[in-house]
């Protein structure tokens, strides 16, 4: 009997597979601190430019990025470096904006350093996803965990805004590389049927980490302290997560079957099986030559067949819009001009009831109808949107919170639509001679009596 049979045939959700979701679930709640942090760390604060003439705010040039040129206040002038700005403290201690003077005429490099972050996170995709592919999915996860830890502890000692931009890139790489790593590894632990519940379980773990950053930027309101609060606890969840096994299927297919089988052994006397697990080492050899590496794959092998270009294509098309969406709408709570931490708090908590429905239909509709349902939804809200006058300010905020709640679940249902559309030997750049236009579409899993 083949590996695989033996895994279906018992399936449960073990308490080491509690465990396992537990532990890989728990940092994805600062997942989204980190990238939406930059909502409260570049927050803009009331500001003007410093004047000796008057500190009088009723008296100060409509334009904060011009002063008076002589008591008479009768004619301005551009704001330069020299002159500085004065900046209204009372709600943010400090932020980057405040802290390199970026306003006026540099305002745009407060989107260049979000730019830089999310390019990191592009960064992290490609190379931590070959890394994961070569050296597995455990190795590459710990490594990214020290890298957030400490890239993102660097970010908060930046001396300048270079340096700061250096360190946020390198964060988003950790970041993305962590995600992709994190949501993979536990996949191929998690038995087939458990998958749609545990995809949403990480889900709202994700949308959580939105409210908790609110708690967290209200408590703390000085941006280096916050961006350190936020980075310092990924130290502890590398202490956790290293009793995390390697993926069980990628050992297998990597020729690993020893040290897939001591994997097994491992959970099973966690499950209370202290015969141990029903698959044999004879098995694994068995799977290993069937899956012996016939040839390197290449991102090239997405668009070889016909349905696999499909496949590719469309699911592209599908992250992009839903992704690109979904952050422009998160980054841009300010423009509201209400408070920011409530404002958060109101999109997180609206979220959670959307993930909750997302579940349902990814459940007992489809994955498919799923995505293609709450893109759909998102894109007449956006659409709708444009018609709304600009005065009303709560309508405006209304139909976003509906539409980033939408996306944000289009985004959980895709990550477990693309883990089953994409079969294992393709996920891990090989091929074996098993992979048949039959099986081109299944996922694997680690499923059994004691897993």
């Amino acid at each position: 009997m083949a590996t695989g049979d033996v895994l279906d045939k018992d399936s449960f959700f073990s308490p080491f597979q509690t465990i396992l979701v537990s532990l890989l679930s728990a940092p994805l709640t600062l997942v989204a601190t980190h990238n939406l942090m930059q909502i409260f760390t570049a927050a803009v604060p009331p500001h003007h430019c410093h004047s000796n003439f008057t500190l009088d705010p009723k008296h100060l040039p409509a334009d904060p990025c011009t002063r008076y040129v002589s008591p008479l206040m009768n004619e301005t002038k551009a704001c330069s470096e020299e002159d500085g700005w004065d900046y209204n403290r009372s709600v943010h201690t400090s932020t980057i904006i405040s802290e390199w003077d970026l306003i006026c005429d540099r305002e745009p490099l407060k989107e260049v350093a979000q730019s830089v972050y999310m390019a990191g996170v592009l960064v992290g995709a490609i190379v931590y996803g070959t890394l994961a592919d070569r050296f597995g999915r455990r190795a590459v996860l710990l490594c990214c965990i020290l890298q957030i830890a400490a890239m993102g502890t660097g970010a908060s000692l930046s001396p300048n805004f270079i340096s700061y931009c250096f360190f946020r890139f390198l964060t988003g790489m950790g970041i993305c590389g962590f995600l992709i790593n994190d949501l993979g590894l536990t996949m191929e632990w998690t038995p087939k049927r458990f998958r749609p519940a545990v995809s949403m379980f990480q889900g709202y773990c994700l949308t959580f980490g939105q409210i908790v950053l609110a708690g967290v930027a209200y408590a703390i309101t000085d941006w280096r302290w916050l961006q350190m609060a936020l980075s310092l606890p990924f130290f502890i969840f590398f202490i956790f997560i290293w009793w995390v096994p390697e993926s069980f299927r990628w050992l297998t297919l990597t020729r690993c079957s020893h040290q897939a089988l001591i994997n097994l052994n491992r959970v099973a006397r966690i499950n209370g099986d202290n015969t141990g697990s029903t698959i044999t080492l004879e098995m694994l050899q068995q799977d290993d030559q069937k899956g012996g590496l016939v040839k390197k794959m290449t991102p090239f092998d997405l668009f070889r067949t016909p349905v696999m270009r499909k496949i590719t294509i469309s699911l592209s098309m599908s992250w992009f819009s839903s992704s690109f969406c979904f952050f422009a709408l998160a980054m841009d709570i300010q423009r509201f001009g209400l408070n920011i931490y409530l404002v958060q708090v109101i999109f997180g908590c609206t979220e959670l009831p959307l993930r909750i429905l997302s579940t349902i239909t990814a459940t007992y509709i489809g994955r498919r109808f799923s995505v293609s349902f709450f893109l759909l939804i998102s894109g007449v809200l956006i659409l709708g949107s444009l018609a709304i006058p600009t005065d009303k300010m709560i309508l405006q905020m209304s139909i976003a919170v509906l539409t980033k709640g939408f996306l944000g679940s289009s985004i959980v249902c895709a990550y477990l639509y693309t883990a089953e559309l994409f079969p294992t030997a393709l996920r891990v750049r090989k091929i074996t001679p098993e992979v048949t236009n039959d099986s081109i579409h299944e996922t694997g899993s680690v499923r059994g009596t004691k897993l």
